[in-house]
């Protein structure tokens, strides 16, 4: 690949050397020109390639990502008992503080550095401080949206609880708000996580339910809004062809979908098995959208399945093993296949899609 890539790089300098000289024969440039144009294209060609090149996820892409949700780890999830008795007042003065200082210092790397991955990557650290904020509000009003007291702010990432949704509401505003001015895709997970949250919560709010109802209601709520998630992705994949707006909600979308479905239970062999046909066409939606998630999510559902039938229906079958290791041979060589013939395969299927759907086929993401 890397000789590659320096045999076109050699080729795409030949054209251009051989373009200026034909404009100096032409009389339309001098050599000396040409060779001037020729010394500053070569020195600018960097930061050419820096602007029109689709960005890479290199070492430097993961810094920044591991470091923005340490931040925000730091700040939900593992905040501690200690950092809840700071006391109302307190905490909102710190979540208004770290918001401030975090969307400064993204504002100026955005627009003054240009480095839209860092600036972006802040500004969603900032977004994060909204349902701390709201907490300490609430707590100092002493409000719960009609409930008791959900516990402390950590739980808010821990229980479902009604009390929690005016922090859920406040974080998809303020989302909303900072995509308005920054064009961040990483900004739409802090929204979907605060829509799943609130959907969750939501079921709280329903009377006369036992845990047992309760726990299944949610686990029915959670694959509803995964349903509804994932056409809004795919609309923002065929609407959006600039940048990868879809991708986090693509994954919300596939956690919560997936994650509500395979929580059911079920004694029922037939239930399984279209969980298992279910997971087959995540794979061949995966396909069909160029989605890699989906595609992880569904095999890990054939895996389960497989594994209910090797450890319940099959147990004592000597050959079930062999078996399914044939299978899975064959499926690693359909990858091969498909790795190899990739693109006469993606030709074909454009050919063999009708024209509807095939304009519901978003292009290639991932």
């Amino acid at each position: 690949m890397a000789r590659l890539t320096m045999m076109h790089c050699l080729q795409e300098s030949d054209v251009v050397t051989q373009s200026l000289q034909n404009a100096v024969e032409a009389g339309i440039i001098s050599q000396d020109q040409a060779e001037k144009l020729s010394a500053f294209m070569q020195q600018d060609k960097p930061a050419i390639e820096a602007k029109t090149s689709p960005p890479r996820f290199d070492l430097a892409n993961v810094l920044w990502y591991l470091g923005a949700l340490i931040v925000m780890g730091a700040m939900s999830l593992f905040s501690t008992l200690a950092f809840s008795l700071m006391g109302s007042p307190a905490l909102l003065v710190t979540a208004i503080v770290y918001a401030m200082v975090f969307v400064f210092a993204g504002h100026y790397l955005w627009h003054k550095r240009d480095l839209t991955t860092p600036g972006g990557l802040l500004i969603t650290v900032a977004v994060s401080m909204a349902p701390l904020a709201i907490f300490a509000l609430q707590d100092m009003l002493g409000w719960w949206a009609g409930q008791a007291k959900p516990g402390n702010y950590r739980d808010f990432y821990i229980w479902i609880k009604g009390g929690f949704i005016p922090m859920e509401v406040g974080t998809i505003i303020a989302s909303l708000i900072a995509l308005r001015y920054y064009r961040f895709p990483f900004i739409l997970m802090i929204a979907a996580m605060a829509l799943w949250f609130m959907s969750m919560d939501v079921a709280d709010w329903l009377k006369g339910i036992d845990a047992y109802a309760s726990f299944s209601l949610r686990q029915k709520v959670s694959m509803v809004f995964g349903l509804v998630l994932i056409p809004i992705a795919w609309a923002v994949d065929l609407a959006r062809k600039d940048k990868d707006f879809g991708f986090w909600l693509h994954l919300v979308g596939a956690i919560t979908f997936w994650g509500g479905l395979s929580a059911q239970s079920s004694d029922s062999e037939l239930s399984k098995f279209v969980y298992c046909l279910i997971n087959l066409a995540l794979i061949g939606f995966a396909v069909f959208l160029s989605r890699r998630v989906y595609a992880v999510f569904g095999g890990l559902g054939l895996m389960m399945y497989l594994g209910h039938l090797a450890y319940r229906v099959f147990k004592d079958s000597l050959m079930f093993p062999f078996a399914l290791s044939l299978l899975g041979l064959g499926v690693i060589g359909l990858g091969l296949l498909y790795y190899r013939r990739s693109a006469a395969i993606n030709a074909a299927l454009e050919r063999a899609l009708p024209a509807g759907l095939s304009r519901l086929r978003p292009a290639v993401r991932d």
